[in-house]
């Protein structure tokens, strides 16, 4: 097929062993699914009804590449968060069934202009420009769900030069990752190639040109990178 401007890339993520990778279709993201972390935003979490909210696949940054320090804001935050990916899709999943669906996990940052979700909540707007930038999640590379062992005390954290500000275990999660999976399916017809951001923890703070950073889910992956 002939395309009449140049087809954009398809964005892909480094597999722990492997030299293949992974096709990115879509980024689904939870939000306040750790109550601390709700409770430092000044909200509340209702669990009865989770946030959810969407990236652009070209939003992902790979292979540990340097942050580029957004524009339009003066106060760019970390969330440091485990990352799911969809090796299958469905409609109206059970949490049983959603299970299944993993292909593998990662750790990643969903970066966000923090001044400008403010003002957005202010108004009762959409946070879209806070969330859905260019280079928003960067992403470690993946590790294949079979090869790991994920439980409730899985560690999730997160140093920026050399200092921890972010650190929690996965079973602080308010919504567990099959029911964050089978609530989406509700909302959207999910399919392979989907990364899903399971929420972040408390600590979130600024971030500057220059800052480094390292994010871990303990023991299955890691990122090291830089904002510049």
């Amino acid at each position: 097929m002939t395309t009449i401007i140049p087809a954009p890339a398809i964005t892909t993520l480094p597999i722990i062993g492997s030299d293949q990778r992974f096709p990115v279709r879509r980024v689904f993201c939870i939000g306040r699914n750790y109550a601390e972390h709700a409770r430092e935003m000044g909200s509340t979490v209702d669990k009865s009804t989770p946030i959810f909210f969407c990236k652009p696949a070209d939003a992902v940054v790979s292979d540990g590449a340097d942050v580029p320090y957004p524009q339009a804001t003066n106060d760019l935050h970390h969330e440091v968060e485990m990352v799911v990916a969809l090796g299958a899709g469905g409609i109206n999943l059970t949490p049983a069934q959603s299970s299944s669906l993993i292909w593998g996990y990662g750790v990643g940052l969903d970066l966000t202009r923090r001044d400008l979700q403010a003002q957005a909540k202010a108004k009762g707007n959409p946070w879209d420009t806070a969330k859905a930038f260019d280079h928003s999640a960067p992403v470690s590379a993946l590790r294949v769900a079979a090869d790991v062992s994920i439980d409730a005390q899985t560690t999730l954290q997160l140093h920026v030069n050399g200092s921890r500000r972010q650190h929690t275990t996965l079973g602080e999660m308010v919504h567990t990752v099959p029911e964050i999976i089978a609530v989406l399916s509700t909302l959207f017809e999910l399919k392979a190639g989907d990364l899903i951001f399971t929420g972040t923890p408390a600590g979130v703070a600024a971030l500057q040109p220059g800052d480094s950073f390292h994010a871990e889910l303990v023991g299955v992956a890691e990122l090291v990178s830089r904002v510049v």
